[in-house]
């Protein structure tokens, strides 16, 4: 039975918001809101969905809208909303652009659901986590970014095909920022519990690393025309389903960092436990010297890009 009691908000009806809304209303989530600034876009995608409820057993409400009076009572806001990234651009080319629409949305969200747990989803992913938490004034553990679910969930396919095995068997572990520099960790992926450095030659795992790390550039320049969607939208909801649930789990995200592994003042991904209340607790991994000093690097890019762009 749906609890209608929850309800989830995702802004951005484009193909990340509505494959998130899509992938939330077969877990039979509860009632959801997908709000974008082209009314009939957002309401002609939900009419879609709700009509495949019977063929699929799902009986939540899904309703368009482009009213944020609309995401009143959300427990959980999935924010995709922004500019896509197109061949030759860079996560970075994005800040300017849509730091403006994030402002936008902070500032509706802060209005109509001021208690609900934000994901963001939004690229370049910890620059604008970073740059909602500064407009809506949240506590840092209600704004948390989806990014190393996705680079894991990379990575691990990239894993299980080298291997010949089931992708449910490989856990991944990506840390850092969602872009170039991300810092893929293989003692800390594993098969069925045994590491990849005994199973994958170390020429392998780089290369297995670096093509994790342009996993979305990869996507971009085969489509020619947008940008991965169906793995991004299903990382959001399975976020917003785990807040929603306060299911506990340990997954990596863009969240706020005071002083764990040595940086302060800065998102950026990390092992955390997701609740109800957001990021409940951060994990601080035994890293190598290489592996923290890839994580910190990352950090200061972000932080550099924070200040020259966004003026933080």
């Amino acid at each position: 039975m749906v609890n209608e009691a929850k309800k989830v908000a995702v802004i951005g009806a484009g193909n990340v918001g509505a494959t998130c809304a899509f992938v939330l209303a077969e877990r039979k989530i509860g009632e959801i809101v997908l709000l974008d600034i082209f009314e009939g876009f957002a309401k002609g995608k939900a009419l879609d969905m709700s009509q495949g409820g019977q063929i699929l057993n799902y009986d939540g409400r899904v309703t368009g809208t482009s009213d944020y009076k609309d995401i009143t009572n959300s427990d959980v806001v999935v924010v995709t909303s922004g500019f896509p990234r197109k061949p030759g651009m860079t996560r970075e080319d994005l800040v300017e652009k849509n730091a403006e629409i994030i402002t936008q949305v902070g500032n509706g969200i802060k209005e109509y659901a001021p208690d609900s747990v934000i994901v963001m989803v939004t690229n370049p992913l910890d620059l604008m986590t970073y740059h909602m938490q500064k407009i809506t004034g949240f506590p840092e553990q209600r704004v948390v970014g989806q990014a190393g679910i996705l680079d894991s969930a990379r990575m691990t396919h990239f894993v299980s095909e080298e291997l010949g095995v089931s992708n449910e068997d490989v856990q991944a572990m990506v840390l850092g920022g969602h872009g170039d520099t991300m810092v893929p960790l293989p003692r800390y992926t594993t098969v069925s519990g045994i590491p990849i450095t005994q199973l994958i030659s170390e020429e392998r795992i780089k290369q297995i690393s670096e093509r994790t790390a342009g996993g979305g550039g990869e996507i971009v320049k085969l489509l020619e025309r947008g940008s991965a969607f169906y793995a991004p939208g299903s990382a959001a909801a399975i976020m917003a389903e785990t807040i929603l649930n306060d299911r506990k789990r340990l997954l990596p995200c863009s969240a706020y960092l005071s002083g764990q592994y040595g940086l302060e003042d800065i998102y950026i991904g990390v092992p955390v436990i997701l609740g109800k209340n957001g990021v409940e607790k951060i994990l601080e991994l035994e890293l190598e010297s290489e592996e923290l000093e890839s994580l910190t690097n990352s950090a200061l890019f972000y932080k550099d890009q924070l200040k020259s762009i966004l003026g933080y």
